[in-house]
């Protein structure tokens, strides 16, 4: 599943091969996977539009046009391809963008559980599905006061909560882990029972992953590998995540694997110790 730092890989990629280009028409094999508006209301919408930006706010994806915005989350298996026209449709492209240069940006998506939505510039960070989302690790706002504060009423293992989009965005399973491993939390620990110095070490430990997985391109792991030929490196720089019977980078103890919230979550026994005093 592609995760922030594979997000921000495709958007730098596609920001720099098709800023500039008009849509002509737009072919929709599937249309389920447009939200809030109908096909009809979608091609009228963008048809005549010109790409200026490509955003990213979390795992979602925003095409900036002229007076409106297209977000996509690509969810587990979505992809972008830019090819000619001319290229025979594959069976997984349910959405092609057709430019008026000829070339095409096609989404690709084998489980189809991506999605569309179509925004007014001024509604993007304002309405879901973007308004809902915590903060990123790295955003000013996202300081111990903030997450603590997200944090407190949580009885619930923290593995958990920092996969929850609503308390920090941008973290996905992987990141989750090498963040819990380089902050010394186990996943288990009740999210409830953080300390400031926890919550220091995640929001500090959370932005070094990111940033550092964003320099390498993200994380190919299983399915996901970038539509645009670019393979995440990130995964040379794991500690923890698929790493279960080696030794721990700190202390050579065995990695350990456990479901927790029915999540694969690698860590170290010694290492990642449960918190179990309540502030």
């Amino acid at each position: 599943m592609p995760e922030l730092p594979e997000v921000e890989t495709v958007r730098r990629t596609l920001n720099n091969l098709i800023l500039g280009r008009t849509i002509e028409s737009i072919d929709i094999h599937y249309s389920k996977i447009i939200k809030d508006v109908s096909v009809t209301e979608f091609r009228k919408r963008l048809v005549g539009q010109t790409l200026k930006d490509i955003d990213r706010y979390g795992k979602y994806l925003i095409f900036i046009f002229e007076d409106i915005s297209l977000i996509s989350h690509l969810r587990m298996e979505g992809k972008y391809f830019i090819k000619d026209k001319f290229d025979p449709l594959e069976k997984h492209e349910h959405i092609v963008f057709n430019f008026t240069d000829g070339s095409t940006l096609r989404y690709h998506d084998v489980r189809k559980f991506g999605t569309m939505d179509l925004r007014l510039l001024d509604k993007v960070y304002t309405t879901h599905p973007i308004s809902k989302l915590g903060y990123e690790p790295y955003d000013k706002l996202m300081t111990v006061k903030h997450l603590k504060g997200k944090l407190k009423n949580k009885n619930r293992a923290i593995k958990t909560c920092l996969l929850d989009q609503t308390i920090i965005t941008g973290l996905g399973n992987i990141y989750v882990d090498e963040v819990l491993f380089l902050s010394n939390l186990h996943p288990e620990t009740l999210a409830s029972t953080l300390k400031n110095n926890d919550c220091k070490n995640i929001i500090e430990s959370a932005t070094s992953v990111l940033y550092k997985a964003i320099e390498l391109g993200g994380t190919t792991i299983r399915s996901y590998t970038s539509s645009l030929g670019v393979t995440g490196r990130f995964q040379n720089e794991l500690n923890v995540h698929m790493k279960k019977g080696e030794p721990c980078p700190k202390c050579s103890t065995v990695i350990e694997k456990k479901k927790v919230n029915g999540r694969g979550s690698y860590y170290c026994p010694k290492c990642q110790t449960i918190n179990e005093e309540i502030n």
